[in-house]
């Protein structure tokens, strides 16, 4: 699987809980777990997202990959921006996405956790 936008909205739907949206506007399509965002993606470029990270993690990965910069638009301590485009491979970015979602998971409330 080559990851795009139609494969990367399909695995975020896919996950407990998540709904989509455009609460920005109508080029950034924002995937949601109980009213939190885990991802958003803009649909006019199609070849990154901001997904949420551990601030130590974002650090190495920024050092380690080109391809992932500090959040765009995002609190860069906790957000990355990443490329699909570079030499991250499909597991990567999906182990990314995961990440950004757990995270959310785990910061809402026990009785609202899907």
């Amino acid at each position: 699987m080559s990851l795009n936008i139609k494969s990367i909205r399909n695995y975020c739907l896919a996950k407990p809980g998540v709904e989509e949206g455009f609460p920005f506007d109508e080029e950034t399509l924002v995937f949601k777990v109980y009213d939190k965002i885990f991802l958003l993606m803009g649909l006019g470029e199609g070849k990154i997202f901001n997904v949420k990270c551990d601030p130590e993690k974002a650090l190495a990965l920024r050092e380690q990959y080109t391809e992932v910069q500090p959040g765009y638009h995002m609190n860069k301590k906790h957000w990355n921006t990443v490329s699909i485009t570079g030499r991250l491979t499909d597991t990567q970015l999906l182990s990314m996405i995961d990440d950004s979602y757990d995270l959310i998971v785990q910061s809402l409330p026990k009785h609202r956790r899907p």
